[in-house]
C-alpha cells in the first residue's frame, strides 16, 4: 500500500516537518474506557478523515468532506487508503537492555533472572553498548507502531544517558529510568540507597521535563531492594513532583512467597510498596497475576497503574493476568498493556494483543477489539497519566499516530474481504497483525518510520535519515 501524496509531499514517502500538514484515512479514536460503559458507544470511527498536523500537535480531525476545503492547495496531505490511522500505541512496560536476550530459553521467572537477564544487563556499563541497543530498541518500537513506553534501563546510568539520548533524536515521548537494586543481585549490578538516590537524582535533575523525556523512579522490584532503598526511592519520588515510580507485582508463584519471606511484616506484597510510600499516581506495577482483591482495591484507592504482559507471562509459565477483575466498575483499577521484552516475545502491540485476547478467555472473559484496541492506546495513556495528551485522535494532542495496513499479507487481505463490519476487522487486525501492518509511524507529527521510504525507512525528529546503528 502506497499513499497518495500531494504534489508537495515527497513521492519517496512523507517528510513533513513541523508546518501545517496532514492524513487523509479513516481513523479510530477512543473518548470512553470500555470497561466501564458500552464498548461501542466508546470511540470514534471516521471512514474517511482528515488529520491535520502542526508544530507536533493534532490541529483538527474530522470527515474529509468537512475539511477538505481547508487542506486543498494549503498544505501537503499523505493519503492512506486501505488503511486504519490511530493513536500511537503505549507500552506500560518494557526492559530496553533485555532487547539482546528476547527469546532466551525455557526458565521460571527467578531463575530466568539469574541465568539470562542479569547476565546481559552488567554489558551495559559500557557506554557504546547501551547506546547501539538503544538505537535497535527504539526502531523496533517505532517499527510496531509504539510511540511512547515506560522503559527498565540497567543499574548503570550510561544506560539511562544513552537512552534517552536516542529518544530525543527520534523525538519519541519515553518514560525510563535506572534500575534500583542493592541487594540480591550480583555485585556488577548493585548499587546502595545511597548511591542509587544520588545517581537518580542527577539523572532526574538533567532528563525529566527535557524536550518529551519524563523519568521514572525504577525498584527493579521489592526482592532486588532493601527497605532503605525504597525508602530512599519514595523520598526521590515526593522531591520530584510528576516523575513516575515502576517495579514489578505478583509475578510469579516464587517470587510472591519470596516476599513474604523478605517482607514478614506486611500482609501482602503490594503493601510493601504502599508502606515504603511507593503507591500512588504515576506508580506502575508490571504483571500482578497473583494479586488479591485486597490488593485491587488498594490499587484502585491510591491511583496507581497495572502493566498486563500477556506475551511474557505465558512464555514464563507465570500465570494469567485477571483484566476484567482489574477493571471491574466498582473500583477500577488504570490498566496499560506491556510487551515485556525480553521475557516478552514481540515488540508489536497486535501481537500482544493477541495474546491477551487468549489469556482472557482461559479466564472465561473474552476480550473485544474494543476492548484491546483502548488498552494499546488511551487506555495505555490514561494508566501513564498522559491521556490529557496523547492516546487519541483530537484537536491539541500530541501528534503520535500509526497508519496501520489491512492488506499488508495476502492473509490479511484475503481475510478483510470478508469481513462485514468493523469490530471484524479489528479483530482480524489483532489476531493476524504483527510489525507486517505498520505502514508508518508519526511522533510530533512526523513519519520517523515509513516503510515505503526505502532504502531508509527511519528518520530522526529533524528529518535527515537515520541509518542502521553500527
Amino acid at each position: 500500500m502506497t499513499p497518495r501524496l500531494s504534489p508537495a509531499a515527497d513521492a519517496a514517502g512523507p517528510r513533513f516537518g513541523p508546518g501545517r500538514h496532514a492524513l487523509r484515512g479513516a481513523t479510530l479514536s477512543f473518548h470512553a474506557d470500555p470497561f466501564l460503559n458500552d464498548p461501542h458507544a466508546s470511540y470514534t470511527h471516521l471512514p474517511d478523515a482528515l488529520v491535520v498536523l502542526e508544530d507536533g500537535k493534532i490541529a483538527e480531525a474530522g470527515p474529509y468532506d468537512r475539511l477538505r476545503s481547508r487542506v486543498e492547495g494549503a498544505m501537503p496531505v499523505a493519503h492512506y487508503p486501505d488503511a486504519l490511522i490511530l493513536p500511537g500505541f503505549v507500552d506500560t512496560h518494557i526492559h530496553y537492555p533485555q532487547t539482546q536476550m528476547i527469546g532466551a530459553f525455557g526458565e521460571q521467572l527467578l531463575e530466568w533472572l539469574n541465568k539470562y537477564t542479569f547476565v546481559t544487563e552488567q554489558q551495559f556499563a559500557d557506554r557504546s553498548h547501551a547506546g547501539l541497543v538503544s538505537e535497535l530498541f527504539l526502531r523496533e518500537l517505532l517499527r510496531a507502531g509504539t510511540t511512547t513506553a515506560a522503559v527498565y534501563c540497567t543499574v548503570h546510568p550510561e544506560s539511562v544517558d544513552a537512552f534517552f539520548e536516542a529518544s530525543q533524536r527520534f523525538g519519541t515521548r519515553m518514560i525510563a529510568g535506572k534500575v534500583l537494586m542493592d541487594r540480591n543481585a550480583p555485585d556488577a549490578l548493585t548499587d546502595t540507597a545511597e548511591s542509587g538516590y544520588e545517581q537518580s537524582k542527577a539523572l532526574i535533575e538533567k532528563w525529566h521535563g527535557r524536550g518529551r523525556q519524563l523519568y521514572c523512579i525504577t525498584p527493579r522490584f521489592a526482592a532486588t531492594s532493601s527497605d532503605a532503598q525504597l525508602q530512599a526511592a519514595a523520598r526521590l519520588w515526593r522531591e520530584h513532583p510528576g516523575t513516575y515510580v515502576q517495579t514489578h507485582l505478583s509475578e510469579n508463584l516464587g517470587e510472591v512467597d519470596w516476599i513474604a519471606q523478605l517482607f514478614p511484616d506486611c500482609g501482602d506484597y503490594f503493601e510493601v510498596y504502599r508502606r515504603a510510600g511507593l503507591a500512588g499516581p504515576r506508580a506502575i506495577f508490571a504483571h500482578a497475576v497473583h494479586v488479591s482483591e485486597e490488593e485491587l482495591c488498594a490499587c484502585h484507592r491510591a491511583g496507581a497503574a497495572l502493566a498486563h504482559c500477556p506475551t511474557s507471562n505465558l512464555f514464563l509459565g507465570s500465570g494469567l493476568f485477571r483484566l476484567f477483575d482489574a477493571k471491574r466498575a466498582d473500583r477500577p483499577v488504570r490498566v496499560g498493556l506491556g510487551t515485556d521484552i525480553g521475557a516478552g516475545t514481540a515488540f508489536s502491540q497486535l501481537q500482544t494483543l493477541n495474546e491477551a485476547y487468549k489469556v482472557a478467555a482461559l479466564n472465561q472473559t473474552p476480550l473485544t477489539a474494543a476492548h484491546a484496541f483502548y488498552l494499546a492506546t488511551r487506555g495505555g495513556a490514561q494508566a501513564l497519566y498522559l491521556d490529557d495528551r496523547l492516546g487519541a485522535i483530537e484537536p491539541g494532542y500530541e501528534a503520535d499516530l500509526v497508519v496501520l495496513d489491512l492488506k499488508c499479507t495476502p492473509l490479511m487481505d484475503f481475510r478483510m474481504r470478508y469481513c462485514a463490519e468493523l469490530d471484524e476487522r479489528l479483530f482480524v487486525l489483532m489476531t493476524l497483525g504483527d510489525d507486517r501492518a505498520v505502514r508508518a509511524t508519526y511522533v510530533a507529527g512526523r513519519p520517523v518510520y515509513d516503510r515505503a521510504r526505502q532504502p531508509q525507512p527511519f528518520c530522526h525528529a529533524d528529518g535527515m535519515d537515520a541509518p542502521p546503528p553500527a
